[in-house]
C-alpha cells in the first residue's frame, strides 16, 4: 500500500485489493496519466506542445525473450502496451503486465506510477490458460488481487498454507479472465476481489486462468510477492518518469536511499494493518 514522504511521494504500483479488504485509492484504469509534461507544471494543466517535450525513449524486451525494441511517445498504460505490441508485432491484448529490470514475475517489480529513466521494461505477455475447480473450505482463499490498468487483473500474493496456495497449478503473475464462466476482462481488482470473497463457503468454483510466458530460467518459479532481494538492477538513474492521473506527467528526482527505505517501512506497517 504505497504512501510517500513530503513532496515526493510514491506514485502507487499497480493497485491491488486484499480479498476482504476495503478499496485502497490510487491510480485507476487506463487514466494513469500522459507522459511529455515538465516538472514545473501543475497537475490538471493541459500538456505542453510536443515540441516543448522531453523525447524519453526507453528500452524493452518480452519477459520470455526477445531482441531489445526502443519505445517513446505513449501517454497512458493502454498506449505503452500499444507501443511494446507495436515494438514486437503481437496484438496488445497479448501483453498481460510489465515489469521493471527483471525479466521475471516479480510483483515488486510491476510497472505502475512511475518508470526511471534508465529503467529497462520487460513485458510478460500471455501464455498457457488453464481451468481449475477449487473448493471453498474456508472464508479466505489467500490471495492478493491486482491490475494492471488496462482490464486484466491477476494474482500479486498467495498467502503461505492457504487454499490456493495448495493449488500448485495456480501462481503468482496469473491473469484472472473469468469465475463460474463469468467473464472479468475489463473488471478492476476490487471488483474481482469482491468477487471471490463474495462466493459461498463450502462449494466448488471454477476459475480460468493464463499464465504469463516464461523463460527457461523462470519454469520452476512458483511465486514472487516477497520482498526485494537486494539484487542489483539494470536502471541506474535517480530521474523518474511519474505517470499522474491527472495532468501530464513530469520528470522527477528519485527520493533518496534514506527516504526509500523510509516510505517501505511505512508501506509495510500499513500494508500489515490493513489486512
Amino acid at each position: 500500500m504505497p504512501l510517500g514522504l513530503g513532496r515526493r511521494k510514491k506514485a502507487p504500483p499497480l493497485v491491488e485489493n486484499e480479498e476482504a479488504e476495503p478499496i485502497r485509492s490510487g491510480l485507476g484504469g487506463a487514466g494513469l496519466g500522459s507522459t511529455g509534461g515538465v516538472a514545473a507544471l501543475q497537475p490538471g494543466l493541459p500538456p505542453p506542445p510536443a515540441s516543448l517535450r522531453p523525447r524519453l525513449v526507453f528500452h524493452t524486451q518480452l519477459a520470455h525473450g526477445s531482441p531489445t525494441g526502443r519505445i517513446e511517445g505513449f501517454t497512458n498504460v493502454k498506449e505503452l502496451y500499444n507501443k511494446i505490441a507495436e515494438a514486437f508485432k503481437i496484438s496488445p491484448v497479448e501483453v498481460m503486465f510489465c515489469t521493471l529490470n527483471t525479466h521475471k514475475v516479480d510483483m515488486d517489480k510491476l510497472l505502475g506510477g512511475q518508470i526511471g529513466l534508465e529503467d529497462f521494461i520487460f513485458a510478460h505477455t500471455k501464455g498457457q490458460r488453464k481451468e481449475i475447480e477449487v473448493f471453498k473450505s474456508e472464508e479466505a482463499l489467500g490471495l492478493t488481487i491486482t491490475d494492471n490498468g488496462a482490464g486484466y487483473a491477476f494474482i500479486k500474493r498467495i498467502k503461505e498454507g492457504s487454499i490456493i496456495d495448495r493449488i500448485k497449478v495456480i501462481n503468482v503473475g496469473d491473469m484472472i479472465e473469468s469465475i463460474n464462466g463469468q467473464s472479468l476482462i475489463g473488471c478492476r481488482h476490487y471488483e474481482v476481489a469482491k468477487m471471490l470473497k463474495d462466493l459461498p463457503k463450502g462449494r466448488t468454483f471454477t476459475l480460468k486462468l493464463t499464465e504469463p510466458q516464461k523463460a527457461f530460467d523462470m519454469i520452476s518459479q512458483r511465486c514472487a510477492g516477497g520482498k526485494h532481494s537486494g539484487s542489483a538492477q539494470l536502471g541506474t538513474g535517480r530521474g523518474t518518469l511519474r505517470l499522474r492521473a491527472n495532468g501530464p506527467a513530469t520528470v522527477e528526482e528519485q527520493p533518496s536511499a534514506f527516504e526509500q527505505k523510509a516510505i517501505e517501512k511505512v508501506d509495510d506497517l500499513l500494508e500489515s494493518y490493513m489486512g
